[in-house]
């Protein structure tokens, strides 16, 4: 994750880099800015995940930085940095999307405990994006143009049957029938795709919900989405996604 630092006190962003084990608390690039417009400029150009702003800046404040960042990037986790004199003035940056605030003067372990608080979040919404754009695509079976009145019976036999490791082409040609060759046209017709990898894709798609919503084992997955093959399980996983099951668990889901 990106961090970005602005704050005029150059003590303030020097203290952050030497002190506070930034990898330990999974960042892995720190920026910084002297002010709120350079602060902002940095901001449009890197996309930063976390914000630690001073309120009390030149040019921009904190309150006014953090309200533009969040209108480019609404995810983005904002820590403003205040002394007592404008504490209360700080609390009434939550109106404008401001995730924390701490006191100066600060320590190491208030930095370090913030920081671990902040990354928190941003792992929560990433997983809670991935989740839900995977029930979206699960679901858009919906949207699809239905030419032959065929659409509904194959989709409700595909959730009835879809995780059945004998489940097949032939099987599903029986239940309609229909001739295999007929129902392969037919198939990719409807859905855009061959029904081999039709259902792959939404097993796949299934295994990624349940790496990011159960503590199973991958062997365990592999046989509640239908793949009775845990090896070729996870190479069909690392080929479509880039990553291997765990890999992605710990990208994704910690």
């Amino acid at each position: 994750m990106k961090l970005l630092i602005v704050d005029d006190e150059p003590i303030i962003r020097m203290g952050i880099k030497k002190l506070v084990d930034l990898k330990a608390v999974g960042i892995t690039d720190m920026l910084e800015a002297a002010n709120g417009e350079t602060g902002l400029e940095i901001f449009i150009r890197e996309q930063p995940d976390i914000v630690l702003a001073d309120i009390n800046m030149p040019r921009m404040n904190g309150l006014e930085f953090a309200e533009r960042i969040k209108l480019i990037k609404p995810s983005v986790k904002i820590a403003i940095i205040t002394g007592y004199d404008y504490f209360d003035y700080a609390r009434q940056g939550i109106k404008v999307g401001v995730d924390d605030y701490i006191l100066k003067p600060v320590s190491k372990k208030d930095i370090a405990q913030l920081l671990e608080k902040l990354v928190e979040r941003v792992k929560s919404s990433q997983k809670n994006e991935a989740v839900e754009g995977l029930v979206l695509r699960l679901e858009k079976d919906n949207e699809i143009n239905d030419e032959t009145g065929y659409k509904e019976q194959i989709l409700e036999l595909l959730e009835r049957h879809m995780n059945k490791a004998d489940f097949s082409l032939s099987f599903l040609a029986d239940e309609l029938g229909l001739s295999m060759g007929y129902l392969s046209g037919l198939f990719k017709k409807i859905f855009g795709i061959t029904f081999k990898e039709y259902v792959l894709t939404k097993r796949l798609d299934q295994a990624k919900l349940l790496l990011l919503s159960s503590q199973m084992k991958n062997y365990e997955i592999s046989e509640a989405v239908g793949l009775t093959d845990p090896n070729y399980f996870s190479a069909a996983f690392k080929k479509r996604f880039g990553y291997s099951p765990n890999q992605y668990r710990e990208k994704v889901g910690d």
